[in-house]
C-alpha cells in the first residue's frame, strides 16, 4: 500500500528522497549503509546535483526506506496540459471495467472490426501516442468483453486473443502512468480462465521490473519460457538480472535474445536492451556505443524515444550535458508524452536544466511541459 505524502507533485526523485529519509529518522550515512550507494551520490541526489538513472538504485532506495517505488518517483504525476489530463483520466474509465460484473446487452462487434480497432490501438502504443491510445482503450475493452460474451464456436479463440491484447495494451498505459495496482488487477482480469497467455506474462515481467522487483520478474520470465517465449522475454530478463547486479547472467540472456531475434526491428530492440543493461550496471560508455550501433530507423517511436533517453543518461554520465540535452529533445520529438511520463527521463531533465549551455531553452521547455519547472 502506497503511503501518502505531500511530495508527490512531480518533482525530482531526490526531493522526495530527502523528505522520506528525514521521516524515517535516518542520516545519509544510514541510508548509504542500507543501500550500498555512495554517500556523495546520495547527497547529490538530495541537493539536485545528481539524478537516478538506474532501476536497481531506485529499488534499493525504496526498499531501504520501506516505500513503494512510486513514493520516490511521485507517480502518477499531476496532469500538465490537456493531453496529459486526458491520458490520466483513462484510469477512471478502466477502473469501471473491473467492477462491471457482466458485459452489457448491447450487440457485440464483429471480430473483424474488433481486430482492426485493436491493431489501431497497438499502432498508437508502438508510436508512443499515449493520447490516442488512452482515448481508444475504454471502448476497446468494453467491445472486447462484449465480443467474448457473444462468441461461440471457432470464433471464440480469436475473441479471447483480442480481449487479451486489448487488456495488455491498457495495462501498459496504466503501468507507465504509475497506476500499477490498477494495472495488476486489470492484467489478472485479462487471463482467460486459468490460462496464462504469453502477452500477459510478458507484461507481468515489465510490471515487476517497474515495481523494482527483479527476482519476481525473473520468476515470471521463467514461466514465460515454459509457454514459448520469443526474443523479448530474455531481453527483459537481462534487464532484471542487471538490476540485481548479475552482469554475466544478463549477457547470457542477451545472447539468447540475439539468437531468437528476426528482422531489423527485433535486432535493433535487442541492441537497445544491451544499451539498457550496460546503463543499469553503470557502464555509460558502453551504453552509448550500443545506442550508436542500433538501427534507429528500424525502431518505432516509443522504442526510439526510450533508447534516446538511455543515450541521454549515458552522455550526461560522461559529463557531456549538451549532447545529453540534444538526445532528450530528440526523444521528446519521437514520443512526447512517453518521455514526460518516464521517471528516469524526468529526473534527467530536472538535472540538466542548469547544466546545458547550447540547449538551455529547449531543456527548460521540456521541464515546463513536464511540470518540473
Amino acid at each position: 500500500m502506497r503511503e501518502l505524502d505531500e511530495t508527490a507533485a512531480g518533482g525530482p526523485i531526490g526531493v522526495r528522497l530527502a523528505v522520506w529519509r528525514r521521516r524515517r529518522e535516518l542520516t545519509r550515512d544510514d541510508l548509504a549503509s542500507r543501500t550500498g550507494l555512495e554517500l556523495d551520490y546520495l547527497a547529490g541526489l538530495e541537493t539536485g546535483r545528481e539524478w537516478v538513472d538506474r532501476r536497481g538504485r531506485l529499488a534499493a532506495l525504496a526498499a531501504a526506506l520501506r516505500l513503494d517505488v512510486a513514493d520516490l518517483t511521485g507517480q502518477p504525476y499531476p496532469p500538465c496540459g490537456e493531453e496529459h489530463a486526458a491520458v490520466r483520466a483513462v484510469a477512471f474509465h478502466l477502473r469501471r471495467s473491473l467492477v462491471r460484473r457482466q458485459p452489457d446487452r448491447a450487440p457485440g462487434v464483429l471480430l473483424e472490426e474488433l481486430a482492426e480497432r485493436t491493431r489501431a490501438a497497438a499502432r498508437a502504443d508502438a508510436g508512443g501516442d499515449e493520447h490516442h491510445l488512452a482515448l481508444a482503450l475504454p471502448e476497446l475493452i468494453e467491445a472486447a468483453d462484449r465480443a467474448l460474451a457473444a462468441a461461440t464456436g471457432p470464433g471464440r479463440e480469436e475473441a479471447v486473443r483480442l480481449r487479451v491484447d486489448a487488456h495488455v495494451l491498457a495495462v501498459g498505459l496504466l503501468r507507465r502512468l504509475g497506476y500499477r495496482d490498477l494495472a495488476w488487477m486489470l492484467l489478472h482480469r485479462a487471463r482467460p480462465g486459468t490460462r496464462e497467455p504469453l502477452p500477459v506474462l510478458v507484461e507481468e515481467v515489465r510490471l515487476l521490473i517497474d515495481l523494482g522487483l527483479p527476482e519476481y520478474a525473473l520468476a515470471r520470465a521463467e514461466r514465460a519460457e515454459d509457454v514459448g517465449a520469443d526474443w523479448e522475454v530474455p531481453a527483459l530478463a537481462a534487464v532484471a538480472q542487471a538490476m540485481a547486479g548479475r552482469r554475466p547472467e544478463a549477457e547470457d540472456l542477451l545472447a539468447t535474445a540475439v539468437e531468437r531475434a528476426t528482422g531489423a526491428g527485433e535486432s535493433a530492440l535487442v541492441i537497445a536492451a544491451r544499451a539498457a543493461v550496460a546503463a543499469e550496471v553503470g557502464d555509460a560508455a558502453e551504453a552509448a556505443d550500443h545506442v550508436r550501433a542500433a538501427d534507429h530507423a528500424a525502431l518505432d517511436g516509443a522504442h526510439r524515444s526510450r533508447l534516446l533517453v538511455v543515450a541521454a543518461a549515458a552522455e550526461a554520465r560522461q559529463d557531456r550535458a549538451d549532447a545529453a540535452a540534444a538526445r532528450l529533445v530528440e526523444a521528446d520529438a519521437a514520443a512526447p508524452l512517453r518521455l514526460r511520463l518516464d521517471p528516469f527521463a524526468r529526473d534527467l531533465v530536472a538535472a540538466l536544466t542548469d547544466r546545458t549551455t547550447v540547449h538551455t531553452a529547449a531543456v527548460r521547455d521540456l521541464a515546463e511541459r513536464a511540470g518540473l519547472w
